[in-house]
């Protein structure tokens, strides 16, 4: 390896403060993120992520390995809490199928209804009531899916 080349790699790694990734393979970083996409989704896959591994495969392994390996898998916040934060964020962004993802995860946390339309009443301070009501029918749509599934609670 040249004196460039190793120069480059090293302050890549200082620079992106990610020493850690460097020592760690790819291989490691996927496996850690598909086990929090498991554990998020009761087990299963991710089924717009694994929709994306066709065609964007670069992309997929991008979102599994950094967001969710490196980011997502961090420990000092617990899943419940990040969902939270997950849906607040989506909400205000507008980003309704990103959002009702992390919601049915932040059911599947043990997140109850009433917080996540706290949640939504919150965004209308931040990001405005057009917003607030994009969340609340994203949600409904979601509380109304889940009631259907088989065996769901009633």
């Amino acid at each position: 390896m040249s004196y460039r080349t190793t120069a480059f790699v090293a302050a890549f790694c200082m620079l992106a403060s990610a020493a850690s990734l460097c020592a760690e393979t790819t291989e490691e970083r996927l496996r850690r993120g598909d086990e929090v996409v498991r554990s998020l989704n009761a087990g299963s896959s991710q089924p717009t992520l694994e929709g994306l591994r066709a065609e964007f495969p670069f992309l997929a392994d991008a979102i599994t390995g950094y967001a969710l390996g490196d980011v997502w898998a961090r420990p000092v916040l617990d899943a419940r809490t990040r969902q939270l934060a997950a849906v607040a964020a989506f909400a205000a962004l507008g980003h309704r199928p990103f959002m009702k993802i992390h919601a049915g995860y932040a059911l599947n946390a043990g997140v109850k209804e009433e917080e996540l339309k706290e949640i939504v009443y919150l965004t209308t301070v931040h990001a405005g009531f057009p917003r607030a009501i994009e969340a609340a029918q994203t949600l409904s749509e979601l509380f109304k899916e889940r009631a259907q599934k088989p065996g769901a609670a009633k």
